[in-house]
């Protein structure tokens, strides 16, 4: 019987259409004016260029395949590449436009992710999405991590820099009831590699055709977020908590946990109130990284970050992505891996973590 494979980061694009559609009619002027806001500031931000995935042309081919945003088209889109199942990132960072709607932030919130539930409906055991929740009001942020559990989902994705949006850090304890209603649901917290605001003065500098010295940069920058989630105590706190980072660099990490664990046994409680054992043995318990179909220096470095910690994806549309062609390249780059550590890395991580079949 032929392996299955579980991409455990594609990415589809929900579009303002889709939100709108399933708004309010008194919302729909709020959300309309969050959208203009966000657009004006990262218009600015670029420095007056406009980017979008299409204009990658041949280096992203997926971008032009229906299943980009259609739920039927995407099924049969993930059957061509030989995948069973996908962990879906929508390309709208929503969360980013949801503080910007006024007294209306609750329905945006609510019909953005009702957005990406209705794309799973056609086919829940094939497609999971990772819902993208308001942090405005905890109380809130809870009830609707019940109601989004209550209608099967398995993750929930957070803003990479909530200071950004003029909220607090998430060490901070006014977040406790968020983290154990996530606990308690077993819903996963993702972590997806983002750009920081601070970046984009080199975004302005970067000379190359597709700004690449730039985009290469959030996956040196997710140290700052490792580290608040590892040296402030929080996930020891809440030991049921799960993080997922996605599409980090593995080569940073293992250097930084090696710097985390150096740095806490030379100071300890001193240094790092509420941080009772080594880092990375924090890590290897509740975080897991993944990283992108044909990366082979990550899956070298699968013992370091721990077999039980990786997954594999497909990136599907963007440019790394190796779709059309995930399965040959897996059989291609994992001809040598045990088959154990191979069946966990491609799909049996990723089935544990978000209630998937991996067989």
């Amino acid at each position: 019987m032929e392996e299955r494979l579980i991409s455990a980061d594609s990415h589809v694009r929900i579009t303002e259409d889709w939100v709108k559609e399933r708004l309010p009619k008194s919302a729909l002027d709020s959300y309309e004016q969050a959208v203009r806001t966000l657009k004006e500031f990262e218009l600015e931000q670029r420095g007056g260029e406009q980017r979008s995935l299409e204009d990658f042309g041949d280096l992203a081919p997926g971008a032009r395949d229906p299943g980009y945003w259609d739920p039927h088209a995407r099924l049969a889109a993930m059957d061509r590449d030989g995948v069973f199942a996908e962990v879906l990132y929508s390309e709208l960072s929503a969360f980013r436009q949801f503080h910007l709607s006024g007294d209306h932030w609750k329905e945006v919130a609510r019909a953005f992710n009702d957005s990406l539930v209705d794309f799973c409906a056609v086919d829940p055991a094939r497609l999971v999405a990772s819902y993208q929740l308001p942090i405005i009001d905890i109380d809130h942020a809870v009830s609707e991590v019940e109601r989004l559990a209550g209608l099967g989902a398995r993750s929930v994705q957070l803003p990479n820099y909530p200071g950004e949006l003029g909220f607090k850090p998430y060490h901070d304890q006014s977040y406790d009831p968020l983290w154990a209603a996530l606990s308690e649901t077993q819903m996963t917290i993702s972590q997806h590699l983002g750009l920081k605001n601070s970046l984009f003065d080199l975004y302005r500098a970067d000379p190359t055709p597709y700004k690449m010295i730039f985009n290469l940069m959030p996956g040196v920058m997710i140290v700052e977020n490792v580290s608040l989630w590892l040296l402030t105590g929080v996930l020891e706190r809440f030991p049921k908590l799960r993080i997922v980072f996605v599409e980090p660099s593995f080569d940073i990490f293992v250097v930084w946990l090696r710097q985390l664990d150096g740095s806490w046994s030379r100071g300890r409680d001193r240094l790092f109130p509420g941080v009772t054992k080594p880092p990375s043995e924090t890590f290897h318990e509740q975080i897991a990284l993944t990283f992108i179909g044909a990366d082979h220096h990550s899956l070298a470095q699968r013992h370091e970050v721990g077999i039980h910690n990786v997954m594999w994806s497909t990136d599907f549309p963007h440019p790394a992505s190796t779709w059309p062609n995930s399965r040959s390249v897996v059989e291609s780059m994992m001809a040598d891996i045990p088959a154990d550590e191979r069946q966990l890395i491609v799909a049996g991580n990723a089935a544990r973590m978000y209630g998937l079949q991996a067989a």
